[in-house]
């Protein structure tokens, strides 16, 4: 496979090919003996799992910002919800081992909360918010010894920390005291939430002189004058309220310039270490930004626009000793969706990513249409560092789980190199170059949902990274084709390597979408509106697709309620020509999990038959045993057999089919478990005979069923999180054996798409 034609695959999100061609085949998949080098997942550790003795596994524990020991092999994390910070042993990279925690409770308060972390030779520097409320902000630097976990020396900060950075001679330490606003609150002449809200915030600046923490000094550096009024800076700079100037991140160049963001004041300070002198101050300035998807309305629609928006930068990135990027995350007013890179000599805007950091989401499946209407992707996260003499940026969209990879060798030409996919809400994003790691944690914790918080570590090497498996190309008018929810596969007739999948209810309208298989990473290529009977879009909770050699497609179609289930056949354009409901009595047994695969054969005699996976158990049938249901089109009539599940010893856990597809003389189904991440324990696909005829009255036949493979391993080697929704499997005309996740459209997922090769059918189903 040429470069060009792999490249193409990728060649969306508002970025040229010839941009991406300079990420070599790392990101592209291609073949070529001199890939360059990428960075591919080797572990991912939930943060649960290093909880103290004792406590509920379903706790909420998450980790936000981290740091790594001199010797980058122990990781520290903070983690505000449990009110501690972690320690995690990744002398193996693939292996991270938890070593604990370590409570605040023990150093100050039970809601004390850390709310950064870095380290300085043998010590652990942890910033914590000590705050009774808004109006009344306080906080603390604690200075642990890593070896030994204890205290050695804690400094007032007079007021709420965010974010802290060392220099790179470990001479000082800087940290945003930022004296947050109450969301809740409305200032005089202002509405909910408005700024300014007293006490200001300002800069405290450690220095760092001896080995003895306890002869560090700290001086502040304030952004107010000293009657509370607006510095004049900050005002010729044109903030939004200089008054209530907010710090919110720092970082620190190698001339000990730091660099730090106002957020909801739109603006950027830069201030001299040594002497805590202000140097400049400038607005990070508004954007408008088309392209983009800006209505939440369940549809990924890149035709909207967001026009003179404030950027309200969230972190901070030194690139050198002049250039800066920022994250657009927004705040109150702004958010832009992307990253910019500014000039700190003249405060203007170097490049900025425009449309083309929510493409990239759009492009690797991971857009999160929940978000459209607000702040998008949400870029949180910026990170530099330097790897075998090239300089990257690290870029982390909150909302859409993902970390892009750019080639910064020049500043203000950034190159898109590639996504690091990861678990909910990316907030830290610690480079270890010195092992060629980059470390994520990530924020989201919520056991109910089974959504974990946790550290993925990836490794820079040669190689093809696992992610991703499938993207999208663009549409005719060059723009990527939105995706999600793939939770079906079938085979396009008479071609060798396409596929179909189909969205379900994730989204408002039904689409039938194209997979060209011969390219690495497969390639969705086109994008088919399911319509009604009148021609209109429809959107069906569509969890089965099966490409009919007559033409068209039959649709298993699932429903909120037992008689909403049905078959639906569409003709070649899409268009709704028969519907086809189930029997009264199968509807009526029928819980929220309906139909969730349709396959069909047709005989010589041109006779068609079409068989649906039930996915779990009707009310009038026993436990543990589902249905399979033929329908003979030409008689109109249905007939059933049984399946027996297997089962899983986890609590509240239950056991179903997802997918469905003939096999020669047989039908292959998967069956799986509900579980995800280190919990999931059946991902499995097995087959039944294919029954000759229709079933005889009476008790429902059980077919026997024969294990043809395990999937988990294969869903394991990807080092993520494993995946939960293993939901569609076909055999293409090439012979080989595809299967894919549905990843929820990124509700209450992380949003990664597997798309799966588990090789020839004779190797995966044996002899036909």
């Amino acid at each position: 496979m040429t470069l060009r034609r792999a490249l193409t695959a990728v060649a969306a999100a508002g970025v040229t090919v010839a941009t991406l061609a300079s990420a070599g085949t790392a990101s592209a998949g291609g073949h070529h003996a001199d890939r360059a080098l990428a960075f591919d997942r080797v572990a991912t550790y939930p943060v649960f799992t290093n909880r103290p003795a004792g406590e509920d596994p379903a706790t909420p524990t998450v980790a936000e910002i981290s740091a790594v020991s001199e010797d980058g092999r122990t990781l520290i994390h903070t983690d505000a919800l449990a009110k501690r910070i972690g320690f995690l042993d990744i002398s193996r990279a693939d292996r991270p081992r938890g070593l604990g925690t370590l409570s605040l409770a023990q150093l100050g308060n039970a809601e004390d909360e850390p709310t950064s972390v870095a380290v300085v030779g043998r010590y652990v520097l942890v910033v914590v918010n000590t705050s009774s409320s808004f109006t009344e902000p306080s906080g603390r630097l604690d200075v642990i010894e890593l070896a030994s976990r204890k205290r050695v020396a804690s400094f007032d900060l007079g007021g709420q920390p965010d974010s802290i950075a060392i220099s790179k001679d470990q001479r000082y330490a800087a940290i945003a005291i930022e004296n947050e606003r109450d969301e809740e609150a409305t200032p005089p002449g202002g509405e909910e939430g408005d700024l300014p809200q007293a006490p200001a915030g300002f800069v405290q600046i450690v220095d760092l002189a001896g080995k003895n923490p306890a002869g560090w000094r700290v001086r502040s550096v304030p952004l107010t004058t000293t009657d509370g009024q607006a510095l004049p800076a900050l005002v010729d700079a044109g903030l939004a309220a200089p008054i209530d100037p907010e710090p919110e991140y720092v970082s620190i160049n190698g001339r000990n310039q730091l660099a730090l963001t106002l957020q909801e004041n739109n603006g950027v300070v830069l201030i001299d270490l040594p002497t805590g002198r202000i140097t400049k101050a400038f607005s990070a300035g508004t954007a408008s930004i088309s392209g983009i998807d800006t209505v939440k309305d369940g549809t990924i629609d890149l035709t909207g626009s967001i026009t003179d928006v404030p950027r309200e930068p969230d972190a901070v990135a030194w690139i050198d000793d002049r250039y800066l990027a920022t994250a657009n995350e927004g705040d109150w007013r702004g958010g832009t969706r992307g990253w910019s890179v500014f000039d700190s000599r003249t405060g203007r805007v170097a490049w900025d990513a425009g449309n083309s950091f929510e493409r990239l989401a759009v492009t690797y499946g991971l857009h999160n249409e929940d978000r459209a209407g607000k702040k998008g992707t949400e870029p949180e996260g910026v990170a530099v560092a330097e790897y075998d003499g090239v300089r990257y940026a690290f870029v982390g969209s909150e909302r859409s789980n993902f970390v892009a990879v750019y080639d910064l060798s020049n500043p203000t030409k950034p190159v898109f190199k590639q996504i690091l996919p990861t678990t909910n809400g990316p907030e830290g994003l610690l480079p270890i170059p010195s092992r060629g790691l980059i470390a994520i944690s990530s924020e989201e914790d919520d056991a109910s949902v089974n959504v974990r918080a946790s550290v993925s570590l990836y490794q820079l090497g040669k190689g093809t990274p696992a992610f991703p498996s499938i993207v999208s190309g663009n549409d005719r008018a060059g723009t990527p084709i939105g995706w999600g929810a793939l939770g079906a596969l079938t085979a396009a007739p008479g071609k060798r390597d396409q596929l179909y999948s189909v969205t379900d209810a994730a989204y408002s309208q039904t689409r039938i979408l194209s997979i060209d298989a011969g390219r690495t990473p497969a390639v969705i290529t086109g994008a088919l509106p399911v319509k009604d009977a009148t021609g209109t879009p429809v959107g069906y909770d569509a969890e089965g697709i099966f490409a009919r050699p007559q033409g068209g497609f039959w649709l298993a179609v699932e429903g909120a309620k037992g008689p909403e289930n049905k078959l639906v056949r569409l003709d070649a354009a899409g268009v709704t020509r028969q519907i086809v409901p189930l029997p009264t009595e199968v509807a009526a047994g029928l819980g929220k999990q309906g139909l969730e695969g349709v396959t069909a054969t047709t005989d010589r005699q041109g006779r068609e038959i079409v068989w649906v996976a039930v996915q779990r158990e009707l009310s009038i049938d026993p436990a543990g045993t589902v249905r399979l249901g033929r329908y003979d089109v030409a008689a109109g009539t249905w007939s059933w057999y049984g399946y027996q599940l297997g089962s899983t010893t986890v609590p509240g856990d239950w056991m179903g089919l997802s997918e469905i597809t003939v096999v020669g003389d047989r039908l292959a189904v998967i069956e799986r478990d509900k579980l995800n991440g280190p919990a999931a324990t059946v991902k499995r696909v097995y087959t039944v005979p294919l029954p000759g005829g229709a079933a005889q009255p009476g008790p429902l036949r059980v077919l026997p069923k024969t294990l043809a493979v395990d999937v988990l391993p294969a869903l394991r080697a990807t080092n993520g999180w494993t995946q939960e929704k293993l939901e569609g499997l076909t055999v293409a005309g090439n012979g080989e054996v595809y299967a894919i996740t549905d990843n929820d459209a990124v509700q209450d997922a992380t949003g990664e798409t597997v798309f799966l090769r588990l090789g020839s059918s004779r190797k995966v189903f044996g002899r036909n």
